[in-house]
């Protein structure tokens, strides 16, 4: 068998934070950074890996522990036993990992994209989601909604739900696309130690809690109909809502609540919330923003492709 090679794009979260993990509806969109995966086959049973994040070597049998890798190892374990050979994987990412574009969830996907297609299994987008998925619920402890890895496989913007889950393609032509760009603080909070502290804050008022994140879920549903009718001046107003809700679950601090307000203030900048958990990562801008001083501004377009092999 020849190289098999894909690669999958990173992604940010417009809308649905933290209440898609309850069923609601989020918004995401893939991003022309990708993460790329090239597979060549062994006529042996050993398992190499060239990573950024790591160096690795082992046997299929075995599978040695590392942590760099867990989602590629995760993944490689759950084909294991419809590999013939081994195989060396080489993993290049077009961006870091410690900013938060989804770059586990564009791993996960360009990796089970290649395993599948090396394995003669079907590698269509809905197999590589719904077997990268599980990768990633292994890897997190059952935790992640899969909106990351969603917009990751099937790329441009889509509106996602877990309950029951759903993937709905938001088309808007090219020419219309908004444009959007990263803010990133300096540091980030891991995702499972936010959603604990926001649990914990939840536990002393479930009720106002469940509210918000209905009232999360409304906004998000109308941000959808925004962006399908190409009204961006709504879907601002809508970001800027959802702002609001973010910052009374807890997960908003001085410095990103600093960055937002400046970027507010920008006359090109129709919008600023937070992009992702929280407490920590990045500002997104909706419209023409200007680097932040002290900031890393992330320059970046909306990607209308999900994964892909070889470039098709």
């Amino acid at each position: 068998m020849s190289v098999i090679k894909a690669r999958a794009p990173g992604s940010i979260m417009l809308m649905g934070e933290h209440a898609v993990l309850f069923g609601h509806r989020a918004i995401a969109c893939a991003v022309d950074k990708y993460i790329e995966v090239e597979l060549r086959p062994r006529a042996d049973n050993l398992v190499v890996i060239d990573s950024v994040l790591a160096q690795y070597r082992s046997t299929l049998e075995e599978l040695d522990s590392e942590p760099a890798l867990s989602f590629v190892l995760v993944a490689i374990k759950s084909v294991r036993a419809c590999c013939d050979s081994g195989f060396e994987l080489k993993i290049s990412a077009g961006f870091s990992s410690t900013v938060g574009l989804g770059s586990s969830a564009a791993v996960s996907a360009a990796v089970m994209a290649v395993l599948l297609r090396f394995t003669g299994q079907s590698a269509g987008k809905r197999e590589i989601f719904q077997k990268a998925l599980a990768v990633v619920h292994e890897v997190q402890g059952g935790r992640g909604s899969g909106t990351d890895l969603a917009a990751s496989v099937y790329g441009g913007l889509i509106g996602y739900s877990i309950e029951p889950r759903q993937v709905q393609p938001l088309p808007v032509p090219n020419d219309q696309l908004p444009h959007l760009s990263l803010h990133y603080c300096g540091y980030k909070m891991k995702t499972p130690d936010v959603l604990a502290y926001v649990e914990q804050r939840s536990a002393e008022s479930p009720e106002l809690f469940r509210s918000i994140y209905q009232l999360m879920h409304q906004t998000s549903v109308a941000a959808e109909q925004a962006i399908l009718a190409a009204d961006f001046v709504q879907l601002g107003r809508l970001m800027d809502i959802y702002q609001g809700l973010m910052e009374a679950l807890g997960v908003n601090d001085a410095t990103l609540s600093g960055m937002i307000w400046s970027l507010r203030q920008q006359t090109g900048v129709q919008a600023a919330k937070i992009s992702g958990s929280g407490l920590g990562d990045c500002v997104l801008a909706l419209g023409d923003a200007q680097p932040l001083t002290g900031f890393e501004k992330i320059e970046f377009a909306i990607s209308t492709t999900g994964v892909e092999f070889d470039g098709n």
